[in-house]
């Protein structure tokens, strides 16, 4: 039985170094590709490639990762996360041929970063739930940079090009560990009431400016709303837009009267007709459609 389990033990240390092995082999190979595609007898497109070009297919190819993520299988994920790959792969070589970084150097930072804000995992600190590694994560961050970062400047930091749902909800995370912007489900519902009762005089009144405004408040408070719960907006609406458009695939084919089960049906408010007249809700709605974005 000792035998046996002496012969596992080998067999699985000799997978482990296999493994390491072909990851440094197809790394370094998949790297190598990079390089003769930048050579002199490369790939006339990749080498017309710049900073600004690339980092916009790093973004369409970060976001087809999580299109994969939430509607395909592991091979989508896989092929994905290749290209994804690929392009961070680009990123770094265009830097070493500016002689800044390399992609040792990438590797290596993030490695040393990883182990020094885990010492939970490789030293001997102890911590026992997530939210103390957020707090001790919060904490090592700013032993790193010396001094604690204004939050101003923390807020500056989200970056501006991530969806607009997912920096609101980035930004209230942030401004809400200070204690200056108190986030508490009940108060942020009270928000919510008053955007409500602000986009409902903003319809009355045809006030398209303070309709914008409102309906801007509301958002954001409801990415606040759904913080509060530990839900995230964003994901919540690409699940809607998901939902929305299987529906819309359903019910194509369906003759239909009204608005279809599922649908946003015609909100209940009135409103005056030029003659001083009071309209029906149905056609205040029509007015509210006509309205061009």
């Amino acid at each position: 039985m000792k035998r046996e389990t002496r012969n596992r033990k080998k067999q699985k240390s000799s997978q482990n170094r296999l493994d390491q092995e072909r990851l440094s082999k197809a790394l370094l190979n998949l790297y190598g590709i990079m390089s003769r595609l930048r050579g002199p007898d490369g790939c006339p497109w990749d080498a017309q490639q710049t900073d600004s070009t690339v980092k916009m297919y790093l973004l369409e190819e970060a976001y087809e990762v999580l299109d994969a993520v939430e509607r395909g299988g592991p091979e989508a994920v896989c092929q994905e996360l290749g290209d994804l790959l690929f392009q961070i792969l680009f990123l770094a070589r265009l830097a070493e041929e500016r002689g800044e970084f390399a992609l040792l150097n990438v590797m290596e930072g993030v490695g040393k970063k990883m182990i020094h804000r885990h010492p939970h995992v490789f030293g001997t600190g102890r911590l026992e739930s997530p939210e103390e590694v957020a707090e001790n994560w919060a904490r090592i961050k700013d032993r790193e940079r010396g001094t604690s970062e204004p939050m101003s400047s923390q807020l500056r930091s989200v970056p501006m090009d991530l969806p607009a749902l997912l920096r609101a909800h980035r930004l209230i995370e942030r401004v809400s560990k200070t204690g200056f912007y108190p986030s508490d489900g009940s108060r942020v519902w009270e928000k919510i009431e008053e955007a409500l009762q602000v986009l409902k005089r903003s319809l009355l009144s045809d006030d398209r400016g303070g309709l914008g405004e409102g309906l801007g408040h509301l958002i954001f408070y409801l990415v606040d709303l759904a913080r509060c719960w530990d839900l995230n907006a964003e994901h919540l609406l690409r699940e809607i837009n998901r939902k929305f458009i299987d529906d819309v695939e359903k019910r194509m084919d369906e003759e239909t009267t009204g608005s279809p089960e599922g649908m946003p049906n015609p909100p209940k408010l009135s409103g005056k007709n030029s003659n001083g007249t009071t309209r029906s809700s149905e056609e205040n709605w029509s007015v509210t459609k006509k309205r061009k974005p």
